[in-house]
Order: structure tokens, then C-alpha cells, then sequence
């Protein structure tokens, strides 16, 4: 059941997404398009409920209820990052909007970027970290909840291996293609000193 409600929970988020930007550009009913997307987070709410009603119910927490948890934390740091950058593309091609600004590529400025992403997933593993920590103390059974705490160390990783994707952007800034290589300038040379060797052949034949 925690399965399949986090399957619909994806789709729904999609669902009133779509409806809540066609609502807004389409069909010119800002209001309710926005009351519609404010309704997201609730898919979330009725996740976190469903699955602390399981436990109640005596279920043995296992993946499923881990896998919620980690759901509930992305979303909630990624959602609306998300939903912010749909509709900056969707008040752009429905409604005549500015083009959206374009994440940086190079750089400084690309490197911090990536590291605000990497605090969103700080965020995210944060909470899903927090949610799994209550999990394991309302159980109140070590011998039930490793794999609660397996999901923990799930959401560390994440941390880690996109903190190093990261770093990578600061320590070694990403550079435009091409940049410092010194022999573009002498090709360039040599391309119009061909192109002057040309011209006399050209002038000839128009002789």
C-alpha cells in the first residue's frame, strides 16, 4: 500500500502541476491555478500519515516505509525548486513572459549553483533523516528497525556523493570550451593568411 500511495503521490504531484499552469496561462484564472499548486504539499501530508498509521497498525517497518520517508524529504526540498522553474517556462511560452534565466554554466558562478543544490539536498536528507530517526524511536525495537536506520545511511550517501559532485565545481571551475588554449589565436592567423593567398588567384581570374 505505501508503495503504490507513492506512486500516486509522484503522478499526482505532476497532475496538479499541469492543471495549476494551464489553469494560470491558459485558461487566465491566476488565482486558482495558484490555489491549486498550493495544494502539493498535501500529497505529502497524506503520505506521512498513511505510513505512521501503518506503524500503528503493527506493520514491521521495512523499505517501504523508509523509501516514504527519503520521498517525503526530496519533495519537500526539491518540489517547489521544481514547480518554480516550470512555471518560469510555462509564463514564457503560454503567456509572452521573459525568457527564464538560464542556470550559469562556468565558473564561480557555477560552482555556487551546484553548491545550493547541494544544500537542498542537505535539506532533504535532513528531514528524511529526522522522520526515519522517529520511525525508530515510536517502534522502540533495535531488532525491528535496521531498516530504518539503513535508510538513514541511504540519505548520508546521497549527501556525500553530491557534496563531492560540488566540491568539484569549486576546486575546479568549470571553463567556457576552448578558453586558454593558446593556439586558437595563431590558427585564427593562419586562417586569414590563407584566405590572403587566395585573393590573388581570385583577382587574377577576374582579370
Amino acid at each position: 500500500m505505501i508503495v503504490t500511495l507513492i506512486v500516486i503521490c509522484e503522478v499526482g504531484f505532476w497532475v496538479l502541476l499541469a492543471a495549476g499552469l494551464g489553469l494560470r496561462y491558459l485558461a487566465k484564472m491566476p488565482r486558482t491555478g495558484a490555489a491549486v499548486l498550493l495544494c502539493e504539499p498535501l500529497l505529502e501530508v497524506v503520505l506521512l500519515v498513511v505510513t505512521v498509521l501503518d506503524l500503528r497498525a503493527g506493520a514491521d517497518p521495512d523499505w517501504k516505509h523508509g523509501l516514504a520517508a527519503v520521498y517525503i524529504g526530496y519533495t519537500a526540498a526539491f518540489g517547489h525548486y521544481t514547480v518554480r522553474w516550470l512555471d518560469g517556462h510555462a509564463r514564457h511560452r503560454l503567456a509572452g513572459g521573459p525568457p527564464p534565466v538560464k542556470p550559469p554554466r562556468f565558473g564561480a558562478a557555477r560552482a555556487r549553483h551546484e553548491v545550493r543544490l547541494w544544500l537542498r539536498t542537505v535539506a532533504g536528507a535532513g528531514l528524511a533523516a529526522a522522520l526515519l530517526q522517529i520511525g525508530v524511536w515510536y517502534v522502540d525495537d533495535p531488532g525491528r528497525t535496521a531498516s530504518l536506520t539503513s535508510w538513514q545511511g541511504f540519505a548520508g550517501r546521497a549527501v556525500l556523493i553530491h557534496g563531492l559532485i560540488a566540491l568539484s565545481y569549486v576546486l575546479w571551475p568549470k571553463k567556457p570550451k576552448g578558453e586558454g588554449e593558446g593556439n586558437a589565436p595563431g590558427a585564427a592567423d593562419g586562417a586569414g593568411a590563407g584566405a590572403d593567398a587566395v585573393r590573388p588567384v581570385e583577382d587574377r581570374a577576374g582579370r
